[in-house]
């Protein structure tokens, strides 16, 4: 137990982890226009440096036994209710703040080389820090006000972020995209907040997580329906992850952010907003532990995520659409763990993918330098010899993703299709179907990318034409040759490829098989024992690695993936376009993205405006205009018709009144006299 004076220095050091990035972001951004390059980006670097320092700090004491979980402050009081600025540091946070301040880190570094030449330079690395302390907010947090706080702010920046070259038209739409589908993912979000708060008093989590099992054991039902009051809070809590971590439907929004920057599809797509909603249903295991139906409904969109978008990475040209597809992948690999209550494996998945795919997105940066900003992978090839670094990083970040063994996403990739095979909650066959496929179409569609843009013949020189921003040209010109990139550039890629090869193989024991997430994570044995029954059949990367190759239907199934794509794009690249050709009815499903944003324009966006239509012109012009300013025109006319009345004379208005005196006689004394003499 910390003493008093233990407790306010963790707290201290809490409030500089995550007011570092903060006060980086402002030293930046409000003084963009005054300030020189080297002191914008770093006051921005400092800020993130000493966020992840202070929490290597705070892992020692959470390792230590020192866990952390009281308010800062009150920031409101309504009623009976009050909502609290406050911090949860255990190991599962913990772990997040070192994943996103290290990979930050690394992309703050990396922006000076890649932004160099941009007139917005101070004003994106302000953004980039911004964005770092809004996850902090949120993975820090220790009730629902402040977790909904760094949900939306991440949101917010990531709009400014897609949308950071606001001069394309392509980024404008991207980032509005991005802001409006991830509202309807809030709607149901905030919809599960409400219901946590109305039905359990508090937003704090210890006290929601407390009060559950026993809600939950009444049969609470939600009011005026005979639904279970967790299985809907936990669904409505789902719909916002499914928005964040771009779950199928809500997926529609993550491959045109591919418009931003590199350096921040690095930052979106690898270690924070994506997986905010992972790392969100992990925190409230408490609850979704006590609805199978939610369970089986993360279980099944997450497999359909996995599978179905996998297959959208295989036709894509532009080399960050296919990293981004592959992140559309395995966003459905961790979210189909969460649905097998493997939430351990999802967070250990979510770990390792950080690191691989923000060295895959910022290598793939690389490439676009060394080519003048062609993103074409069918104008390069051959690259190997030109950019051996970001070659060979790039080659580590493939092998990694496609489970290669003794990789770091070979335990954690394996450990989820281990997981699911253990589940037998509704719509585990389906998942474990899906993801055992999804290893194959990983590893064709990761090497066909490798294979396209490192080997093979030169194609060079295809695409000299005019920039978005209508001030350079991209592409290599005829006769130019790509170039290594500059060492701010590939030293991040050679620091992340060293826990994309390591950090599996000495973490996968800790975090599966020991206590490291004991009290945190709660898992139901007698429900659905995945976790228990797993730990029983691996203790460690070497029984992992064993087991591969023991019963090698896994690595076979990305062994062939690899093998195909080296067949299909190296051996017989005529062989792509015959199969394109043949089946041009699947291609063209899969060009437009299985039609979801056609559904979406025609559904949503145009259902929308019909229906605005049809209240403008019911409601404004037949009711408003009709009827409230009909009578308006009514008393005009009355009024138009007495204006003429009055003149100004006395006399006129002298006559009008005896008048109007002569007509109440003859109206009513009159009448009144001679009903009197009749009787």
């Amino acid at each position: 137990m910390m003493n008093m004076e233990t407790q306010n220095n963790m707290q201290n050091l809490y409030l500089l982890i995550a007011l570092a990035p903060l006060a980086g972001a402002m030293a930046a951004g409000l003084f963009c226009r005054v300030i020189p390059r080297w002191l914008a980006h770093g006051a921005a670097i400092l800020g993130v440096a000493t966020s992840f320092i202070g929490s290597l700090l705070a892992f020692q004491e959470v390792q230590a036994g020192h866990t952390f979980n009281d308010n800062i402050y009150t920031w409101m009081s309504s009623g009976g209710y009050s909502f609290h600025v406050g911090f949860l540091i255990d190991s599962l946070s913990v772990l997040m703040m070192l994943v996103v301040t290290f990979v930050s880190l690394m992309v703050h570094i990396y922006t000076i080389g890649y932004m160099k030449d941009d007139p917005g330079y101070n004003r994106f690395f302000s953004y980039i820090s911004l964005f770092t302390f809004s996850m902090l907010m949120l993975v820090m947090a220790n009730n629902f006000m402040q977790l909904f706080f760094g949900w939306e702010a991440v949101g917010l920046v990531s709009y400014l972020l897609i949308g950071f070259w606001y001069t394309r038209p392509t980024a404008i739409v991207a980032n509005m995209k991005a802001f409006l589908v991830n509202r309807v993912g809030d709607f149901g979000f905030i919809l599960g907040i409400g219901l946590v708060l109305a039905y359990f008093g508090s937003l704090d989590y210890a006290t929601v997580f407390q009060q559950a099992p026993e809600i939950a054991a009444d049969g609470g039902t939600l009011a005026g329906t005979d639904w279970s009051l967790m299985t809907v809070v936990c669904i409505c809590l789902f719909i916002g992850a499914m928005g964040k971590s771009a779950q199928v439907p809500l997926h529609v929004w993550l491959p045109d952010s591919m418009e931003g920057p590199t350096p921040i599809s690095a930052l979106i797509h690898a270690a924070t907003m994506v997986t905010a909603g992972i790392f969100m249903v992990s925190r409230m295991s408490p609850l979704f532990e006590l609805s199978t139906t939610a369970l089986s409904f993360v279980l099944v969109i997450g497999a359909i995520t996995a599978l179905f978008m996998g297959f959208l990475g295989i036709i894509q040209n532009d080399i960050k659409r296919v990293v981004a597809y592959s992140t559309l992948s395995q966003l459905g690999y961790m979210t189909v763990a969460l649905g097998a209550s493997a939430y351990s494996v999802a967070i250990f998945h979510l770990m390792t993918h950080a690191f691989f795919k923000a060295l895959l997105f910022l290598a793939a940066g690389s490439v676009i330098i060394g080519m003048h900003h062609d993103q074409d992978i069918r104008n390069m090839g051959g690259l190997r010899k030109y950019m051996p670094i970001t070659w060979m990083t790039f080659l580590i970040g493939s092998l990694a993703l496609i489970g290669t063994p003794f990789f770091s996403g070979f335990y954690s990739k394996d450990s989820i299709i281990e997981a699911v095979a253990f589940s037998h909650i509704p719509g585990s066959g389906f998942a474990y179907f899906a993801v055992l496929a999804g290893v194959f179409v990983t590893a064709f569609y990761s090497f066909r990318l490798y294979f396209l843009v490192f080997h093979g013949k030169e194609r060079f020189g295809k695409a000299h034409e005019e920039h978005a921003h209508g001030e350079e040209h991209h592409g290599l010109a005829p006769g130019q040759k790509p170039h290594e990139t500059p060492w701010v550039v590939w030293l991040p890629l050679v620091l992340l490829a060293i826990p994309s090869v390591l950090i599996g193989y000495f973490t996968i024991e800790p975090l599966l098989v020991g206590d490291y997430f004991q009290g945190v994570i709660h898992v139901d044995a007698t429900a659905h024992g995945v976790m228990a029954e797993f730990a029983r059949e691996f203790h460690g990367p070497w029984a992992m690695a064993l087991h591969a190759f023991m019963r090698p239907l896994v690595l076979g199934l990305a062994l062939a993936g690899v093998a195909l794509a080296w067949f299909f794009y190296m051996k017989r690249p005529d062989i792509p376009a015959r199969i394109q050709q043949r089946f041009s009815g699947i291609y063209t499903l899969l060009d437009n993205k299985y039609y979801f944003d056609k559904i979406n324009e025609v559904v949503c966006a145009r259902g929308a405006r019909l229906i605005g239509e049809g209240f403008w012109k019911w409601g404004d012009v037949a009711v408003i205009d009709g009827l409230v300013n009909g009578v308006a025109r009514l008393v005009a006319r009355i009024a138009a018709i007495l204006r003429p009345v009055q003149t100004g004379y006395v006399y006129h208005y002298a006559f009008i009144m005896v008048i109007g005196l002569m007509l109440l006689l003859g109206v009513w004394v009159v009448p009144l006299s001679l009903l009197a003499l009749s009787k």
